[in-house]
């Protein structure tokens, strides 16, 4: 499966497809002085810009992209496309995604689950996903809730702590 890594403003990040459909997308943290860009199809090169644009506070959004939504459960498929109805600068808890996507409030472990394992964090903003009483949990990009904090304040949400 073909792939291009990049360096973007809050480190390195990879994307992966097959064909005409995005298939992965990963932040990877850590710094790099160059990466090759090499041969990325047409189609990609855009989408690599918008993700330098993103993570440089010019917040994008990934609806638009041609998710690979056929590699995972018609369940995380739901939680996915639900995700992504959630626009930069807001947040929602676990069992109002579940809500949104004609689930119970009960099914929110299990949107937790599903987004635990999102194969294109930032793309699909499982970062903007919060606990029933607005904390913040885990995230399972390098620096895990430390990297959520810093993508949610990028892209304006307005967080509050006791």
């Amino acid at each position: 499966m073909p792939g291009r890594t990049f360096d973007t403003a809050l480190g390195l990040c990879t994307v992966a497809w097959e064909g005409r459909e995005v298939t992965g997308f990963r932040l990877l943290g850590g710094d790099q002085a160059s990466v090759p860009e090499g041969d990325v199809p047409a189609w990609v090169q855009p989408l690599i810009a918008r993700v330098r644009q993103h993570l440089a506070g010019a917040p994008e959004d990934y609806t638009d992209l041609p998710f690979a939504f056929s590699r995972v459960s018609a369940f995380q498929g739901e939680v996915y496309r639900g995700a992504l109805q959630v626009k930069a600068g807001q947040t929602l808890t676990y069992g109002g995604l579940a809500r949104a996507i004609g689930q119970p409030v009960a099914a929110a472990r299990a949107v937790g689950t599903a987004l635990g394992q999102n194969p294109w964090p930032l793309l699909v903003p499982c970062h903007r996903f919060v606990g029933a009483d607005g904390t913040l949990t885990g995230f399972s990009a390098p620096g895990g809730i430390k990297t959520k904090l810093r993508l949610l304040a990028l892209e304006g949400a307005q967080l509050f702590a006791e």
